[in-house]
């Protein structure tokens, strides 16, 4: 296969004072292209390996860059290897199928290709593509549901000889259920109603919003903190309550935002999701700053750092991953008005699905 095409380009939502010029877009962009292989994978970085959660955050960024048929490229190599269950395996070496380096398969991980479909299709109105993409989308979302529990939650993952893993994470969990808010949308667009995912989804919202007690606790990840926002499960005073109750937690003034407590080490990655959840809840003001504090992790290429010890002075680990720069790049979009990200992050547009029994019958908000 020959290199994607660059497509047209246009960062022209991409400029934000204090964070990014136009030209600094670019260079983001393509040097996320320039990891991007010949048959459409997007692995951490040249050499490393491919997980699907972050070549479809990388793929996003592409789009929102206006490089629409490399996106195109990322989500048809995601169909053509895809498992029969519907599932990916949690990572391949240097994006190459033929190589897996770790056999589980997660669900948060599988589930996403809902988002970056949706994200797509808002991004080129090209419904060729959430034609061919349905399939793909259906048998993911098939994969994922049959790992959910009596409460609601999504089991982790399958071990690489099937076994399913119950326990739950609430970061993969909030992933899971925008993603199933996407699927949905994708279903309503098509006009082939799914009854059985709008539960699903209003049950996994309900577990997310009420019970605590039914995820893993992983408290002491920034991931943790903020997931539920950057999903668009949270909104309104809680949402607002839950960014302040960790903001002295993760955020370390001029440097960004840590990966976990205690350690001295802010992450890019996190550091530019926060911004798009604070974005999310009207806090545009402390999204631009944090975004502007981690740009001291931006390398000359265009690319960021994946992350810094403080205490140290210490970039770490020494590499610049292509989700980091597409984070920042969606994050700059959604500030920037990209319609695509704005409806897909922003959320009030998707399908909520349908509250449990137990909460009545009104719509799961």
């Amino acid at each position: 296969m020959t290199p994607p095409g660059r497509g047209q380009g246009s960062t022209e939502r991409l400029v934000l004072p204090g964070v990014l010029t136009a030209e600094q877009a670019a260079e983001t962009a393509a040097g996320i292209a320039a990891i991007q292989r010949t048959d459409g994978a997007i692995p951490w970085f040249t050499g490393h390996h491919l997980d699907p959660w972050d070549h479809i955050e990388a793929a996003m960024a592409l789009d929102a860059a206006g490089e629409h048929d490399r996106a195109e490229a990322a989500y048809t190599w995601l169909a053509r290897h895809q498992n029969p269950d519907g599932s990916w395996y949690a990572a391949y070496q240097d994006g190459d199928p033929h190589r897996p380096a770790d056999l589980a398969r997660e669900s948060n991980f599988c589930a996403y290709v809902a988002v970056g479909v949706w994200h797509h299709y808002l991004s080129t109105g090209d419904d060729a593509f959430i034609e061919r993409m349905w399939t793909c989308v259906r048998a993911a979302v098939g994969f994922v549901l049959a790992l959910q529990q009596p409460g609601g939650q999504i089991g982790w993952k399958r071990e690489a000889d099937g076994s399913p893993v119950a326990d739950a994470l609430l970061t993969g969990c909030a992933s899971v259920h925008q993603a199933l808010r996407c699927a949905l949308a994708i279903a309503e667009h098509r006009e082939e109603p799914q009854p059985d995912w709008e539960l699903a989804t209003g049950a996994l919202g309900h577990a997310i919003r009420r019970h605590p007690e039914r995820f893993l606790d992983k408290s002491r990840y920034s991931m943790d903190w903020y997931y539920p926002v950057l999903s668009g499960t949270l909104r309104g005073p809680r949402a607002d309550a839950r960014i302040e109750e960790g903001w002295e937690r993760f955020v370390v003034p001029g440097l960004g935002v840590r990966c976990v407590v205690p350690n001295p080490w802010v992450t890019g990655g996190e550091s530019a999701e926060l911004a798009l959840a604070l974005w999310a809840v009207g806090q545009s003001d402390r999204a631009v700053r944090i975004l502007a504090d981690i740009q001291h992790l931006r390398a000359d290429d265009g690319l960021y750092w994946t992350g810094y010890v403080y205490d140290d002075d210490a970039v770490w680990p020494v590499e610049r991953t292509a989700w980091t720069a597409g984070a920042l790049l969606l994050a700059v979009a959604a500030l920037g008005g990209d319609e695509a990200t704005t409806a897909v992050f922003g959320a009030e547009r998707l399908p909520a699905g349908l509250a449990p029994a137990c909460c009545g019958a009104r719509p799961a908000v």
